[in-house]
């Protein structure tokens, strides 16, 4: 079995931090990601997606992703429900991060303390594994393409 998504797409708003009781760090935000296709009206619709963010990584999102800014995100498809006020059940669609890009820099949008230095794996320095041999394999393989806001589709 297989539960996989990748996602790019633009922040709506910036990321909001909490913490669990036991002071586990968790960071909320959506991501606006335009479909492929126009609809029968000539126009392309978006979808905004819940995105869930654990532990240190979603602090480093919460710190350096902005409203607008735009990011890629892998994780999995996670559905809960719970009840809400009025007693109804409600289901919830949304995606638990394990992986997320900073695609742009804070400098290219208004807002945000800008963003560490980040490695050829998309992870900023401090996040990388050092010394176990782990590190990026494919850094410094890959070929840097700059792409502005008027080549993106949204």
């Amino acid at each position: 079995m297989l539960n996989r998504i990748i996602l790019i797409g633009r922040l709506t708003q910036d990321p909001e931090l909490r913490y669990t009781p036991s002071g586990t760090p968790v960071a909320h935000f959506t991501l606006a990601v335009d479909r492929p296709r126009l609809n029968q009206m000539g126009e392309r619709e978006t979808d905004f997606i819940n995105i869930v963010v654990w532990q240190k990584l979603g602090e480093l999102c919460a710190q350096y992703l902005r409203k607008g800014r735009l990011a890629a995100v892998e994780g999995r498809l996670q559905i809960r429900s719970y009840e809400n006020r009025e007693g109804q059940r409600v289901r919830v669609a949304e995606v638990v991060a394990d992986n997320v890009r900073f695609l742009d820099r804070a400098g290219d949008r208004e807002g945000g303390p800008s963003a560490p230095p980040v490695s050829g794996s998309g992870w900023p320095e401090e996040t990388r594994t050092r010394g176990t041999g782990m590190d990026d394999p494919f850094e410094g393989d890959a070929t840097r393409i700059d792409i502005s806001e008027d080549d993106l589709p949204f």
